[in-house]
């Protein structure tokens, strides 16, 4: 955890000390972490992964075939 502290000097107001503060929390990048751990996500668990790669595989193998029988469109190159 970083703390960033911040005092008044004698002739300064307090826009200027809040401007100072702003500065200070941009340098040290600190919203940066708290946004990237806002939207942060578990990582996938092995059944999950297991599931998906077979399912990516039987589509694949599913087009595969289509693709042989010639009931499968496929995008024109130009």
């Amino acid at each position: 955890m970083i703390v960033i502290e911040v005092e008044k000097n004698q002739n300064e107001n307090t826009v200027a000390l809040l401007r100072r503060f702003t500065k200070k929390m941009h340098g040290a990048k600190i919203l940066n972490a708290i946004r990237d751990k806002r939207h942060a996500t578990r990582p996938m668990s092995k059944l999950r992964k297991k599931r998906h790669l077979l399912k990516r595989l039987e589509t694949t193998a599913y087009y595969e075939k289509m693709k042989k029988l010639g009931k499968l469109k496929l995008p024109v190159k130009k």
